[in-house]
């Protein structure tokens, strides 16, 4: 929760009301505990009709919860290699950020809890199109602009298109589990990145 938020009552109506809702339902998600929007209503002290008309129904405020924690993982890893000693670039750069992107996720002990509780659910927040698809897309898309922009890799198309198709096909693999496979395909779909590349790993 923000420093703001915390020392400051939900303002309903705004956006910090808003980001009060995402900051509890986020707290239930890291917690591995289910996010129940009456309880959730009862705890910020509002009425479910409130919360609803703040953060929408259950998926949307969860998409929200799981496209954050989406943003902080894919970013943590940028920051991981980045700082490492191997200083990788282009292709190579592309592919050590989402192999340490994609073993977070699929360690992630909040998210491995929605996904026993409700299979389902994860596959339509994760696979389908929505907010977290597009959070992941932008992000890696941000990434090769950057590296296109350096000079330190070409690519055929836009780098948004390239990040969507990516990562379209990268979730496919990781959450293979969920759709009835054996456990996550992490280096099928880092070979398939580099493929799709023109790169070998």
């Amino acid at each position: 929760m923000s420093a703001e938020s915390t020392t400051h009552s939900p303002r309903l109506g705004t956006a910090l009301s808003r980001q009060a809702a995402v900051d509890a339902a986020t707290r239930l998600y890291l917690a591995g505990e289910p996010v129940d929007m009456s309880a959730l209503a009862t705890e910020l002290g509002i009425g479910r009709s409130t919360l609803y008309r703040l953060v929408g129904n259950r998926e949307d405020l969860l998409s929200t919860v799981l496209a954050e924690a989406t943003e902080r993982t894919f970013r943590r890893s940028v920051a991981k290699v980045s700082a490492s000693n191997a200083h990788p670039a282009g292709a190579d750069m592309l592919l050590a950020v989402m192999e340490h992107f994609l073993n977070s996720v699929a360690d992630a002990k909040p998210l491995q809890a929605v996904s026993q509780r409700e299979p389902l659910l994860i596959v339509r927040l994760m696979l389908l199109p929505g907010l977290v698809e597009q959070t992941a897309g932008r992000l890696i898309g941000e990434l090769l602009e950057a590296e296109v922009a350096a000079g330190r890799m070409e690519l055929p198309l836009p780098a948004a298109t390239f990040g969507l198709a990516l990562i379209r096909m990268c979730d496919a693999h990781l959450y293979a589990p969920l759709l009835g496979g054996g456990p996550p395909e992490i280096d099928t779909a880092l070979e398939l990145v580099a493929a799709f590349l023109g790169h070998s790993r």
